[in-house]
């Protein structure tokens, strides 16, 4: 029997629906959104712009260079639980992915 350390990690679902559609998607350390080498599940990659390609899947660990990750590219996601709002230019982008509770801008 293995005896180790619990790790807690706080996983939020953004997901609307079950169904999905993802590609590989290559990211490293300069990507919008890394904090401490890390780049949080529900990224806009490459950037929150009009070059939005795909939403990230899982946390993925950049501090020792580029790394694969799950990129969302068709679905139905909450954009309340992302770690940021889509802008008007990503969602335009994204437009097999239907964002629900986006946020009104003044």
């Amino acid at each position: 029997m293995y005896f180790g350390n619990n790790q807690h990690v706080d996983e939020i679902n953004f997901f609307d629906s079950e169904k999905f559609v993802s590609f590989p998607t290559l990211v490293d350390d300069k990507t919008p959104g890394v904090v401490d080498g890390i780049l949080p599940a529900g990224s806009i990659v490459p950037a929150n712009d009009a070059t939005a390609t795909a939403v990230t899947i899982n946390d993925v660990d950049v501090s020792h260079g580029p790394e694969m990750v799950g990129g969302i590219v068709d679905g139905f996601l909450n954009a309340s639980r992302l770690p940021v709002q889509p802008s008007a230019e990503a969602i335009t982008a994204l437009n097999r992915i239907t964002f629900s509770n986006l946020k009104e801008e003044a």
